[in-house]
């Protein structure tokens, strides 16, 4: 099984809801972090960075 973005991304969505709903003061660390991992993986798929 090999595993994208497109499995990775409901399950870190999740986890991050359920944070949030614990510690409100997460929310904007865990947007954060989430942009960036999103926005590497967008452009590693357009720039091919890690192979």
């Amino acid at each position: 099984m090999v595993i994208t973005a497109a499995h990775i991304t409901p399950l870190v969505a999740l986890i991050a809801g359920i944070l949030i709903l614990i510690i409100p003061r997460l929310l904007n660390l865990i947007v954060a972090v989430y942009l960036i991992i999103v926005g590497l993986t967008g452009l590693n798929g357009i720039y091919h960075f890690v192979h």
